[in-house]
């Protein structure tokens, strides 16, 4: 009878070791940083699993470190990746963000910059145009000659005019009616200029006075 008995046990024993082998057959799934339970889990089973402490896992749900942990087939088990997982992204969002507050910066500072230089452009461009505009004196009788000619060493950069209008040294800028500006000083007057206080002899080489020998300009005063 005994040895009839302990046959039996040793049968319950290997069918029990059978069941729990099938069981852990059928372990957790895990789905990225979550494991679905499965019949026969447990926190032990699911931690040595996925490689892990009790403790960490224990810890990642909310639960008491080294309490009791009772689970069921289907529910849902945290691993402590998942919240690591959100901090970073979360990090990398903050990067990118500062990455473009940056590259806005950056530009910003490239669109002012162009600005300055453009206004400085207008600014020297208005100044320039300021230092050759003068006083206008109106409209003048204009002549040419050249000075080499009449034997004389004044050069180029001078013109004769009545000088009760307009004293040596005057720097005028003569304005042709073809569109042409003369910058000329005053260094001489002549018969026709000193007896027509209208009337301005420029100095020109022969080879640049225009046929037309005689035209008018508008006038002013270089300051």
């Amino acid at each position: 009878m005994k040895k009839v008995l302990s046959i039996a046990l040793v049968s319950v024993m290997a069918l029990t070791g059978i069941l729990a082998s099938t069981n852990t057959a059928q372990a957790a799934v895990t789905n990225g940083n979550t494991v679905t339970v499965e019949k026969g889990d447990s926190y032990k089973s699911i931690a040595e699993a996925n490689g892990i402490s009790i403790s960490a896992l224990e810890q990642a749900n909310g639960r008491e470190v080294g309490g009791f942990d009772l689970i069921f087939p289907g529910e849902t088990v945290t691993l402590p990746g998942a919240t690591n997982t959100t901090t970073d992204t979360s990090a990398d969002t903050q990067a990118a963000a500062t990455t473009d507050t940056t590259a806005t910066s950056t530009d910003t500072t490239s669109a002012n910059t162009q600005t300055q230089q453009t206004t400085d452009t207008t600014s020297q461009a208005t100044t320039q145009s300021t230092s050759t505009t003068g006083t206008s004196q109106g409209t003048f009788k204009i002549s040419f000659y050249d000075p080499s000619v009449l034997g004389s060493n004044m050069g180029y950069s001078g013109v004769a005019a009545n000088l009760s209008v307009f004293p040596k040294g005057t720097q005028l800028k003569i304005t042709l009616s073809d569109g042409t500006v003369l910058y000329r000083t005053v260094n001489d007057t002549g018969t026709f200029a000193n007896s027509n206080s209208q009337q301005l002899d420029v100095a020109m080489p022969s080879s640049s006075i225009p046929s037309y020998g005689v035209t008018t300009a508008s006038v002013e005063v270089l300051s």
